[in-house]
């Protein structure tokens, strides 16, 4: 059976405000019909772009597991490569920035975990991720970019005994190339003190750890094969992590090792830590130490040589002057002695008589050859030769002066003579009859006029002055022209 339920007014507008018309509305038991939502058409590109921002906000920072496939390094620097896991994969963009860091390259099928932002290639309307980092999984960075290079120089020949040069024997000066502050230098330094006090050190202080290493080692070796002051180079570093040592796996730097002229040992780290420089070198050292040693070692094993070669020929000296001491006194038991003593005695007189009878010949010879030089020294006294040479200086002086005089006279005669020639000239020139009021009159191709008939009325002529000419026109007067 229902019951009914009065309400009052307020309570009414309680329940039911009046924001709403009909109260079955508030109940949701309405069941008008309501207008549809507006439709909104999207642009291609608007949602494209939409969704790229929802996802750069919501992955802006994520780690992504997968293994490589596509790889494509382009000229630019950039690296392209897909990552899958499975049947989904996704494309995967690092930049130039990002890759220039990266310590070992990429190949298809590494396993490996990227770091980056999820976005949208617009273009293909691609789900890609922007990678910031990129670690091989399971070994490290350094470990795999250590392997590839290795494998790489290995492939070219770089490792090949054929290419070690020996160390030398003795050598006068010893090259290194170590932190100036490391323990590794001192222990260098000590052991040639203590095993090799005479051979000459010569250091080159460069960093051995960061990214300037591999540069100031390589320039270090660069020095010694440029100046080739030194026999042996010693290129040394304390021990450490791979992070460490990792300036000794640098590729410069190892095809700088391989290219020096002057024999190289590396001496890096400890026994157990290996690194490109230990394969390129000619000799490895398990220590710093131990390259001294190995530098030293070959002068004493020369000292060995010498010692032990040294007494073998005193061992032998004694017993070749013991043979012929038995000898001599067996010979001396002989009758011969006497008579061969006899003989060489003889024999020494002639050899005195004769040394003597060539030292009086050379003696008179000399006497000889010196009275000729006196006799000759006499003569040349007579005929000076620079008595001679005053001689005809002076006779030239005179003659200079004899024919400067004839010249300055001859010159003077035609000075003279060109004078009165001149003076001739001038007065028989018809200029000089200008200037006494006088003109030379020329017709207008320039023939003088002796007489008025070779002209005729209006012609031009010119009259030459004592300075200067004039032109003028013929004309005709009452007794002619």
């Amino acid at each position: 059976m229902l019951k009914t339920i009065s309400l009052s007014q307020r309570e009414y507008l309680e329940i039911f405000p009046m924001n709403r018309e009909d109260p079955a509305e508030q109940l949701g038991l309405s069941f008008r019909p309501t207008a549809a939502a507006p439709r909104r058409v999207w642009m291609v590109r608007e949602l494209v772009s939409a969704a790229r921002t929802a996802l750069e906000r919501e992955y802006s920072d994520i780690w992504v597991e997968g293994e490589i496939s596509n790889y494509r390094p382009a000229e630019s620097g950039h690296l392209y490569f897909t990552i899958k896991d499975g049947d989904a994969q996704l494309k995967v963009v690092m930049f130039k920035t990002q890759a220039r860091l990266l310590r070992f390259k990429p190949v298809n099928g590494m396993q490996v975990i990227v770091r980056g932002r999820v976005t949208i290639y617009e273009s293909r309307g691609e789900l890609q991720i922007y990678a910031e980092f990129l670690e091989p999984k399971g070994a490290g960075a350094l470990q795999v970019a250590f392997e590839q290079l290795k494998k790489k120089l290995a492939d070219e020949g770089l490792f090949d005994a054929a290419h070690k040069k020996p160390l030398p024997v003795l050598p006068r000066c010893i090259g290194i190339i170590t932190s100036a502050r490391g323990a590794a230098l001192r222990d260098i330094l000590n052991v040639l003190g203590r095993r090799h006090a005479g051979v000459s050190v010569l250091i080159y202080p460069a960093q051995v750890q960061g990214e300037a290493a591999p540069g100031e080692v390589t320039t270090a070796l660069k020095y010694f094969n440029r100046t080739r002051n030194v026999d042996v180079i010693i290129v040394a570093r304390g021990g450490g992590s791979i992070e460490d040592l990792a300036a000794f796996n640098d590729e410069v730097l190892a095809r700088a090792i391989f290219a020096s002229k002057i024999p190289v040992i590396s001496a890096v780290g400890h026994e157990t830590d290996f690194t490109l420089a230990d394969f390129v070198a000619e000799h490895r050292a398990p220590t710093p130490s131990a390259a001294a040693e190995i530098v030293v070692q070959s002068r004493q094993i020369l000292n060995n040589i010498i010692v032990t070669q040294r007494e073998r020929m005193v061992r032998a000296v004694r017993f070749r002057l013991l043979s012929a001491r038995n000898q001599l006194h067996d010979i001396s038991q002989l009758r011969t002695v006497p008579r061969m003593r006899y003989a060489i005695t003889r024999r020494q007189q002639r050899l005195d008589d004769a040394t003597y009878r060539v030292t009086m010949a050379q003696r008179r010879i000399l006497h000889r050859c010196q009275g000729r030089v006196d006799v000759a020294a006499a003569r040349l006294a007579h005929h000076d030769l620079r008595r001679v040479l005053e001689g005809m200086r002076r006779g030239f002086k005179s003659a200079s002066e004899r024919f400067a005089l004839a010249v300055r006279g001859y010159l003077r005669q035609k000075a003279s003579h060109w004078e009165r020639v001149h003076g001739r000239m001038e007065t028989l020139s018809p200029l000089k009859i200008l200037d006494r009021g006088y003109a030379l009159v020329f017709d207008a191709q320039g023939k003088l006029l002796r007489e008025a008939s070779q002209v005729r009325p209006g012609e031009i002529v010119s009259a030459r002055l004592a300075r200067g000419s004039i032109d003028a026109e013929v004309k005709k007067t009452k007794d002619g022209i």
